[in-house]
């Protein structure tokens, strides 16, 4: 089998969403923070955790919180460098502090940036000119990845915009403060693990950020679930998310539901096996249409199985000791 890998055949730069968890673990005190770190460590790098500076940190303590969290991105916790942090709001007192602290001290060590609550473009626009001034200060060329969360209407509207931009590898859905921006008009019910998949306005805003992810080959983020202890109302919930809705990630907030949302967004054994014979098959053809159990199969199909793959991968399924020699150059 040819050591190449299928990614730089089948796709041009640019076309592929950036290589990410398909799980974001949210913590905001020290003593979770430093637990779901433990977790990662057992488990691998197949989640990601983001430090909480917004809603973690206490009024009056954000200087303090923000050091202690710059620290542990610093720490041998941070194993595999997929720790990210959250920041305060752009317009926030508290932001300017976030930023140099976390950038200065701990840049090299974030995997991503969290953005809360920009108000359109432009505030997003600021917040990565800030990232990166800060980066630049301290000898690099930018900021760690940015990710943004969509929560107000002028973000909405600049989805597809906010998604373009080429410092931006990730959008979010923040469910509850969207339902809030509403005034009332949206019923408290459509923070519910149901209700957020039956009101058309939520339901508006979850499409509209999955396609400008999609179109811009960004990752979509889903929204937490607050029924934490609610296994069954999760699960249903991620199941949607992935295979309704087009989300490729999802916010988890407690421990107990990372296992259960990377169980879901990964590819099922069946289908893992069904891409690497395609694609071992294709390859084997140079990649010019073949037959696989009577279907036909070219390039557009040879996409779709490929990204499965990448997937599994992100998942911790293992494949064939070959395969991963072949494709991705790892070694037994």
């Amino acid at each position: 089998m040819d050591r190449v890998n299928p990614r730089q055949i089948l796709f041009d730069s640019g076309d592929v969403a950036p290589d990410i968890p398909v799980c974001d673990h949210y913590c905001g005190t020290e003593d979770r923070m430093r637990k779901s770190l433990a977790l990662q460590l057992e488990m691998g790098p197949v989640f990601d955790v983001t430090l909480d500076c917004e809603d973690g940190a206490p009024v009056g303590g954000e200087a303090a919180h923000v050091r202690m969290v710059a620290d542990l991105l610093l720490s041998s916790e941070n194993r595999f460098g997929r720790v990210g942090a959250r920041a305060h709001p752009i317009d926030h007192p508290a932001f300017a502090d976030d930023v140099e602290t976390l950038v200065s001290r701990a840049g090299q060590r974030m995997s991503h940036l969290m953005i809360p609550k920009p108000r359109d473009l432009a505030d997003v626009e600021r917040a990565v000119q800030a990232i990166d001034a800060v980066a630049q200060r301290h000898g690099h060329a930018q900021g760690p990845a940015v990710h943004v969360l969509i929560e107000t209407h002028g973000a909405l509207r600049d989805a597809f915009a906010i998604a373009a931009h080429p410092r931006v590898q990730s959008l979010s859905f923040g469910l509850m403060d969207f339902v809030s921006a509403h005034r009332g008009a949206i019923p408290i019910t459509a923070m519910s693990v149901h209700g957020q998949f039956e009101h058309p306005l939520v339901r508006r805003a979850k499409l509209e950020i999955a396609a400008a992810c999609h179109a811009a080959a960004k990752v979509p983020s889903h929204c937490v679930v607050t029924e934490f202890k609610h296994t069954t109302a999760l699960q249903s919930a991620a199941t949607q998310a992935a295979h309704e809705f087009g989300y490729t990630r999802m916010w988890s907030i407690h421990p107990a539901q990372i296992r259960l949302i990377v169980e879901v967004f990964a590819p099922t054994v069946a289908e893992l096996d069904e891409a690497v014979e395609i694609i071992t098959a294709a390859q084997a053809a140079h990649w010019a249409p073949i037959r696989h159990y009577d279907l036909l199969h070219d390039r557009a199909s040879y996409r779709y199985y490929w990204q499965v793959i990448e997937r599994a991968r992100r998942t911790g399924q293992p494949l064939p000791a070959e395969i991963e020699r072949a494709w991705f150059g790892l070694d037994d």
